[in-house]
């Protein structure tokens, strides 16, 4: 906007403000400080910029000055209290219009992951926020040690790193239970992966589960389902993976779909673990460790901090106990089957 575009109606009883002032050295009144917030409020609301009125304050006082009789001191000090007083009521509408924008946010972003709105609207309010629920999203989900909230360190710090990186993509990133999530296109990878990056580093080393790119408005609640289940999971199997992606663990909720019969497997292939001595946990977690070591012997026992002798001990037991043989590739499959199966139920903790 330039001096020739600006709007005079700001600046409604100035000139007479700093003439009288100057004059008698008197400081505004009550009703002259409440007129330049409602200016400044307007201001605002109209969608003019704090800097433009500042500029256009000082050069209006430059005009009236020299006709203005009176000290300068007087004069300065109104001008001062004019723009004090034009500058917050410009930020107490800015802040007011923040809150409603945040509250807005926070409605839809309810209303997205609830599906309790009429998708057409759902989609018409989606645009406000830079998503278009006709195409696929991905959602992905950050946890770390404390809970977040919108607008704290650390979900700032990742919106500006996000900003930076992907300033002309789609990205809408919030909060929802103490989580920092992250809705991006489907077919942009790579705006996930970045977030999950930077939400590791900024979380001190939390966990980003990633669902899959779903379709519409119902995929957004989808993939986001997903990538809170695969949190779940790295939790009860305590995964410590800094990425967990909904696709790559897509075999654990196929085993658990039909849970009496993995509830069944477990208490078949494992219960008689119960009767060693110090009950079936150690031995457990021995299977455990040696799949995840890839049923090497000298690795699995380096990490129990174990003999490769003690090892191949507790995995002859085992063998004596349920009839398997963890070394023996024909019964190796039902036996970590089983393993899984008694980390997802939280066997023998909570019993068969």
């Amino acid at each position: 906007m330039t001096d020739r575009e600006f709007p005079d109606h700001y600046l409604d009883g100035y000139d007479r403000i700093l003439a009288e002032v100057s004059a008698t050295g008197r400081r505004l009144t009550r009703d002259e400080i409440s007129s330049r917030r409602a200016l400044g409020e307007q201001a605002a609301e109209d969608g003019h910029g704090l800097r433009l009125f500042v500029g256009a304050h000082l050069a209006a006082a430059r005009t009236v000055w020299p006709s203005a009789p009176g000290s300068a001191d007087s004069a300065l000090a109104a001008v001062q209290q004019v723009i004090d007083a034009f500058a917050e009521g410009y930020e107490r509408a800015q802040l007011l219009a923040v809150r409603q924008e945040e509250g807005a946010r926070r409605e839809f972003i309810d209303d997205l992951l609830y599906g309790r709105s009429d998708l057409g609207r759902l989609a018409e309010r989606a645009e406000r926020f830079g998503l278009r629920l006709s195409h696929a999203h991905a959602v992905a989900v950050a946890q770390g040690p404390v809970a977040y909230e919108e607008g704290g360190p650390v979900p700032r710090q990742v919106e500006r790193a996000l900003n930076a990186r992907f300033e002309d993509r789609s990205v809408l990133l919030t909060t929802k239970g103490g989580r920092l999530l992250c809705i991006a296109p489907g077919h942009h990878d790579e705006i996930l992966t970045y977030f999950a990056k930077q939400a590791h580093a900024a979380t001190d080393g939390g966990q980003v589960g990633i669902g899959r790119p779903q379709p519409g408005p119902r995929g957004v609640v989808q993939s986001y389902e997903e990538a809170l289940n695969a949190l779940e999971l790295a939790e009860r199997l305590d995964l410590d993976d800094p990425v967990l992606r909904a696709a790559d663990l897509l075999v654990y909720p196929v085993l658990t779909r039909d849970r009496q019969a993995m509830a069944d497997l477990v208490a078949d292939t494992l219960g008689p673990l119960t009767a060693a001595r110090g009950g079936a946990q150690p031995l457990l977690d021995t299977l455990t460790v040696y799949f995840d070591s890839g049923c090497v012997a000298a690795e699995a026992a380096r990490r129990l901090s174990l003999s490769v002798r003690a090892l191949t001990y507790r995995l002859e037991r085992i063998h004596k106990l349920t009839g398997a043989d963890p070394s023996d590739p024909s019964h190796r499959y039902m036996l970590q089957t089983a393993v899984i199966g008694a980390r997802l139920l939280d066997w023998p903790a909570k019993g068969p």
